[in-house]
């Protein structure tokens, strides 16, 4: 059964790869994102996307980041992408829209980040 197990874990892929979006708080969106009327079948539909973006900016404070891509979706980092992350904010501090190049591994919605970068 162990043996299944780790054949089954080594299968899943991770994709290497890059990926460009805005760098927000990741429990701050994850909350906007639950924050819909449950009767809604179109969850993109009612929502000021970019709103959320600007409210979810981060700051020095912020502990957990993710990547919203252009399809709005939002992929996080993984602890030592938080900590890279937190660097670039400390650097450029507070701004309304943060737009990042991560490189990295993506495995199950979680890049491990090789590199973080400002977009220019």
């Amino acid at each position: 059964m162990r043996f299944a197990i780790l054949l089954f874990v080594a299968a899943i892929p991770a994709v290497s790869g890059r990926w460009s979006g805005y760098l927000v708080d990741s429990r701050c969106y994850a909350a906007e994102e639950r924050n819909v009327n449950p009767g809604d079948t179109e969850a993109h539909i009612d929502r000021d996307m970019d709103y959320e973006i600007r409210y979810c900016s981060p700051t020095t404070k912020t502990k957990t980041f993710a990547i919203v891509d252009r399809q709005w979706n939002r992929i996080d980092l993984d602890a030592g992408g938080n900590a890279k992350a937190a660097g670039v904010v400390r650097i450029i501090g507070k701004k309304r829209k943060i737009i990042v190049d991560v490189r990295g591994q993506l495995s199950t919605n979680t890049i491990a980040v090789d590199s973080i970068t400002v977009a220019k």
